[in-house]
Order: structure tokens, then sequence, then C-alpha cells
């Protein structure tokens, strides 16, 4: 298996033209120098060649290659899928790494790295950059030939052919990949690459500082830690910046769905719903649409057929950070090298609950679950043994899958016609009924209408009932403290989840302590328990992620993304002519779509468009703007984009009374609010 290094080098660089050849450190030896000597250094590498373009303006590259023996393949300018493919191609290369000319740092240790694990694993795509943990500028990639040879056959997009590996990175259900996780926390913020002349400054002073070429990262740390201050030179330069904005500017472009539908009718033979979540299915869907995704970035996420979704569905809202948060996930991995289910408690679980005390008004104790539907009934069930009750009061939104949950919803077969008796629903904002002497609890989902809150917390001082608020939504959302913070009203218990382990399994049953305490002995107590409660994984996770949310202000920032993709989506509705058929309510980091019936069209043949042509246009959106952390200005430019071809498609169909024709062969299922 021979194993080529392939570094990238080309003279005609739009903002610091000439880049790689510059001189770097005490003896000016130039920035492909540092490069070549890295990769020439790195355990596993059997040959480096450098791949540059034919255009006079690299003709120093050639150059230079000719005059240190170095071997050089000339290609096209802005086919670089094309032209590493060749050079790999001529040396007869098995596992190809792909290095960049401008990273001037690249330790020979961490080429060793991927290399090694590319062995190891046989994966067809190995990385120390997805997900990104370790500084820009360290960027390693190491990939088979073969998944070359067929992103180079099959990659169509301008923008897979200019970035080499972005194809094989998408399609990693049938490339497989694995990654090189850097052991040091927060490595990922620093940027150690060459674009810009403040780059250059930078690199120069780092280079000035080392022994020479190559480089290792441990040593630049060593300087940064004698000179915090050269972080300042360059730090305020976005990474990949060109990358984003080509992508935010990419026109629409065909999707398949092939291997997404094939592996619905394998999982559909062993599955019933061929998927785990109601509200993650086919049902939601006009078929054919990507049902299955391989793995997400940010904002981002892909399906198994490749295709590239900026992620307006979060999983449903957990994401609140995004996708493979570098914090939280090194907090899961911290934890899972201790251990992931113990035998006993463990700290954890107080440092969390501790925390939740402080930020949540009214949580006093807390207890664990796995999800929503675990402390929602709890809740119930302590609300009953509290009040000597029986009755609910469901105000509205859904709380989960439990008999008395879904008792008189429209998919409550199997509920007992007993429990179905004592559970009463009333619309959101509808006035209790007057007699509420054997209501244990009225629960409700805060989104919006405080008044209405208010309203509700007076008639339980007045009647008896516990105000119990479902926050598994707005919980970590609206507020640290759930919408009780937000609105200023304080239930009597809450329940959260979702968000608060940014994707990890976990819930919680938070509350007054006199009422919380009915949870343990002496006996009669009530019983709420699980082996997995106390799970340290997600425990962990859920406490970097609200270390996160305060460090970075994180409410602040999807408020005001939130905001933003309101605004701008208001005005394309307008602009099309939309108002009386597509709206939005609810509050900027949720805001939720309404869809109103056509004279021709029906509500269902319109979400089905909506859902249809934004998914086509590179949007995953169900019904509602579930915003993260992660999304970005040109995420959101994205979304903007698919808006705007989605609403043109549904104005035209509806003023030619067409619908039928653009939704022909896609199946229809009633659309319904995800969980």
């Amino acid at each position: 298996m021979t194993v080529t290094a392939v570094i990238i080098a080309r003279m005609g660089s739009t903002r610091l033209p000439g880049k790689v050849l510059m001189p770097l450190g005490r003896d000016g030896r130039p920035v492909l120098h540092w490069v070549y000597t890295a990769a020439r250094a790195a355990a596993g590498v059997d040959q480096v060649v450098v791949a540059t373009t034919g255009l006079v303006g690299d003709d120093p590259i050639r150059a230079w290659c000719a005059r240190h023996d170095i071997p050089c393949y000339q290609g096209s300018e802005n086919d670089v899928l094309d032209r590493v493919y060749c050079a790999a191609a001529e040396v007869e290369a098995d596992i190809v790494v792909r290095i960049t000319g401008d990273c001037p740092f690249i330790d020979p240790y961490v080429i060793g790295e991927v290399v090694r694990l590319q062995k190891e694993t046989g994966a067809d795509y190995v990385s120390n950059i997805d997900p990104r943990t370790w500084p820009d500028g360290l960027d390693v990639e190491a990939f088979t030939f073969d998944s070359l040879a067929f992103a180079h056959e099959v990659a169509t997009r301008p923008i897979d052919r200019e970035c080499v590996t972005t194809f094989i990175q998408r399609n990693r259900s049938r490339l497989p990949a694995a990654a090189v996780v850097c052991p040091i926390p927060g490595l990922h913020k620093e940027r150690w690459v060459l674009d810009t002349k403040n780059d250059y400054r930078f690199c120069s002073a780092i280079a000035n500082e080392l022994h020479g070429p190559p480089a290792r990262y441990l040593d630049i740390l060593a300087v940064l830690d004698r000179k915090p201050e050269l972080r300042k030179i360059n730090r305020h330069h976005p990474m990949n910046e060109r990358y984003y904005e080509a992508i935010a500017n990419e026109p629409i472009i065909p999707r398949s769905y092939e291997r997404s539908q094939a592996q619905f009718e394998r999982a559909h033979k062993v599955i019933p719903l061929a998927a785990q979540t109601f509200s993650k299915s086919f049902v939601q869907f006009p078929q054919p649409s990507p049902l299955f995704l391989s793995h997400g970035q940010g904002g981002v996420c892909w399906d198994i057929d490749g295709n590239e979704f900026v992620d307006l569905v979060s999983a449903l809202l957990p994401n609140i950070l995004g996708y493979r948060d570098a914090d939280v996930d090194r907090a899961v991995r911290t934890q899972l090298a201790s251990g992931a289910s113990f035998s006993l408690s463990t700290e954890l679980e107080a440092q969390l609950a501790e925390k939740l005390t402080r930020l949540i008004p009214c949580a006093e104790m807390v207890r664990f679950g796995k999800n929503g539907s675990d402390v929602t009934t709890a809740a119930i069930r302590l609300a009953r043994a509290y009040t000597g009750r029986d009755r609910v009061l469901i105000c509205g939104g859904y709380h989960g899958w439990h008999d008395w949950s879904i008792a008189g919803a429209f998919r409550d077969l199997g509920v007992p016609t007993a429990v179905k008796e004592l559970t009463a629903r009333l619309d959101f904002s509808q006035c209790p009924p007057d007699d509420l002497s054997n209501v244990a609890a009225i629960i409700v989902e805060p989104e919006g209408n405080p008044q209405y809150l208010q309203y509700l917390r007076n008639v339980c001082d007045k009647e008896g009932p516990l105000l119990i608020f479902d926050e598994v939504i707005t919980g970590f959302r609206f507020a640290l403290g759930g919408a009780q913070e937000y609105y200023g009203v304080t239930p009597d218990l809450a329940c959260f989840g979702k968000a608060m382990a940014n994707g990890m399994p976990l819930s919680a049953l938070v509350g007054r302590a006199d009422i919380m305490r009915k949870l343990e002995p002496p006996n009669p107590c009530v019983f709420f328990s699980g082996t997995f409660g106390g799970e340290t994984l997600s425990l962990a996770a859920s406490i970097a992620t609200i270390a996160k949310m305060e460090r970075e202000n994180v409410i602040d920032k999807i408020w005001e993304t939130g905001e933003t993709l309101r605004s701008d989506v208001t005005d394309l509705i307008r602009a099309h002519g939309l108002g009386d058929v597509i709206g939005l309510y609810g509050q900027a980091p949720l805001k939720r779509i309404s869809m109103k019936a056509h004279e021709n069209a029906t509500v269902d043949q319109l979400w089905a468009l909506f859902r249809k042509e934004m998914i086509a246009s590179g949007t995953l959106i169900i019904g509602s703007h579930n915003i993260c952390y992660a999304h970005t200005q040109g995420d959101i430019k994205r979304v903007l984009k698919s808006y705007d071809h989605t609403l043109a498609i549904m104005r035209e169909a509806l003023d030619h009374d067409n619908i039928a024709r653009r939704l022909e062969g896609a199946t229809i299922a009633p659309m319904v609010r995800a969980s």
C-alpha cells in the first residue's frame, strides 16, 4: 500500500498572492518548504508530491520543486479534484494524503496519526477536520484512491471539483469515515493557517520562535503560552470563509434520494414506521424525500445520498448548539473514559441538579429521566399523589405518548376508557371549567400568551390543582430558566428535556421541594425510577451545554438569528403575495409556520408542496424554524434562497390551479405537528 502525500499549491491566491513561497522563519525558507518537510517526516508517508497548475504564474512553484528534486504535477486551476486525481494516479498511490500549501505549521506527528488510523480502520476517509478539534492550519485528510476515483467520476458540483474532498465527506454512508480527535481541549478555536496579511504576520512571529521546520503543535502552543498576544493578530478572520460563501451562493441543484428510499424498504420490513420517532418518519414528508441522515455539523446535515441541508428541524429541537459541538463532545469523551452507567449514583447528578435549581425559578429539587414522556408522566403521577385528585386538564400541546397524555387524541388507540375519562382537553387560552375540585393538575406548553399563563397560575392557586409547565420545548431555548423565566410566571412543577444536553438523551422533572419530596420514602411514595436516569454521558453533556450557553450568550444569539429569519421570511411571503396562505407565529427561536387552505389547494397539499420544495432547494424543515447556535449567516442566506424558490412555486401553483401536477408522483400523508 503506497501512501502519497499530495501538497496542493498555487501562486494565485486571491487574498495573499504568492503566499506558498513567502519566506518564513529566521532563515527565510519558503512556506512550501515548511509544508514539504513536515509531510516528508510523517510516519507512514512513502512519497510526497506537489500538485500545482499549468499557469505561467505558477512557474516559480515548479522551478522551486525542480531545484529541490521534488515531484511536481501540473493540472487544472479550478478543477482541483482532477488535479489531485491525476497526480495520485501517475504515482500509483493507494492512499492519498491531502495537504494544502498554506499550512506551514502542519505537524508530521498529526499527519502520521491520520495515516495510521486509515490503515487500522480501512476507512475510505480519515481526517482531523471532521469534526474540527485541531487548529485551523493543521488540516490533514487521508483517503483511498478508490474513493478519490469515485468522486472524480461522479462529482459534478463546482464546489466538489474545487475542494477535492467535499463529495467524499458528504457521502459518508457510501464512504465510511473516521477521525483523529485532538487530545487538548479548545484548539479548534486557534487559527494557524496562512490566507491573509495578518495570518502572515502571525505565522512569521511564530516561526521566528521555532527552531525551523517541521513545526510541532506543542511547540507552537508553548510559544503562545509565552506570547498570548500573538493570537490577537489574526483571530478575527473567520474559518473557511470563501468555502461557506461559495456554498451560500451556489445555485439550487438537483437532488435524488435513491439510497434513502432503498433504506426505507429495508427498514420497514423490521421496524414499524421504519423509524423510532413518529415525527422523523415518512409521514412528515411527501415522498420521495430524504428519510435517513448520515451525519451533521453545526447547523447542517447530510442524508445517506450525500445531499446537504441546512437543518431547521434540529433533531426536533435537542440540538441547541448544533451538531457535534466541540465542547459538548469533549465532555462526553472525557466522561466516557471513566464509564457511562454505574452501579451507584455519581457526583454528576448533584452537579447538574444544582445548576438547574440555580437557573429555573420553580426548581427546588430535580429528578432526571431520558425523554419528555418520562418526566411529564412523573409530574402527573406526582400531582395526583400530592393533591389526592385524579383528573388532569391538558391546555393544548403534546405532552408525550403515555396513556394519560394521549387520551382523547386521535391517536389514542389502546388507551383504556377509564383512563380517557380522567383527561380533559382545552384549547390553549380556553378557560378551565368552574368545578376543579377533582383536578390534580393543569399542564400547558408555555410557548406564548403570558397573560393566559398567569391566569392559569391564579386559577390553580385558588382551586388547588398543581400548575405544570411542559418546558421540554421551551426550556433552554426561550431562556436558560425556560419560559417561566422569560414570562415571569412560576409553575409548581416543570418538565425539561430536548435542548438541555444538546442531543444526548436526558430530561428533568423539577419543582417545589414539598411536592418533590413525595418521590422518596417513607412509604407510601410516588415511584419514579429508571436504570438510565443517572447515565453519566448525558449528564456530562448537559453540564457542558449549560456552561457554554451561559459563557457565550447562546440564548441571545438564537433569538437574534430567529428574528432575522422571521423578518426576511415575512418580507418574502409578502413579496410573493402569499400572506393569506402561509404565516409565522410564536417566538423567534421557535417560529412556527401556519398554513391555510386556498380555493385551489387543501392544507395538506400546501404543506406537502412547501416541504417538498424547501427540501429540494436545500432546507430540511417540518413546520417551524428550529434555530440553533451554530446556524450562520450563510446558513440563513441558504434558507432564504429556499423560501424564495418555494414560495414562487407555491404562488405559480395556486395561480394556475396546478398544485396536483406539482405534486404528481409524490405520496402525501396528513401533515402533523412534530413532537
